[in-house]
């Protein structure tokens, strides 16, 4: 799997102009299932990003999780992230999983980060979504679960 996470101070998600997912402090979360990925691979995502040291303790240094400032976070599946722009202008995507299993994975991980006592809040799969957040930091971070 590969997840974009970014250290939000609030992010939100609207589908046809309706907010359906908004967070305060935490992290933003876009994740997209590769060809291959399983289940196992969507809990070992969860895990690693629920205890990612990245918000400040009281030094000013990142040394404090998600989970420790009681923060939350804003999942949402953009299956752009397997973009391959090796070859020619326009991005191929087919090392994404397919659409099914892509949802339950998707599925999977968000109930995951939940069941780690992340408060989850979620975008919609395969729909046309506006994201907007305020990246604090800035702190971006790329995981792909194939680098482990």
């Amino acid at each position: 799997m590969r997840a974009l996470i970014q250290r939000v101070s609030e992010a939100s998600v609207r589908v046809d102009g309706e907010v359906i997912g908004d967070i305060g402090p935490g992290l933003l979360i876009l994740i997209c299932a590769m060809e291959g990925d399983s289940e196992a691979h969507a809990d070992q995502m969860a895990a690693k990003i629920s205890k990612l040291r990245i918000f400040r303790d009281e030094a000013g240094k990142m040394n404090r999780s998600v989970k420790d400032i009681g923060g939350s976070a804003l999942v949402v599946s953009q299956f752009t992230l397997a973009a391959d722009t090796r070859r020619g202008n326009r991005p191929g995507f087919s090392n994404a999983a397919a659409p099914d299993l892509g949802r339950a994975l998707y599925t999977r991980f968000a109930d995951q980060l939940a069941a780690l006592d992340v408060p989850v809040a979620r975008g919609s799969f395969g729909a046309d979504m506006q994201v907007a957040l305020v990246n604090s930091g800035p702190v971006t971070i790329w995981m792909d679960s194939a680098d482990w």
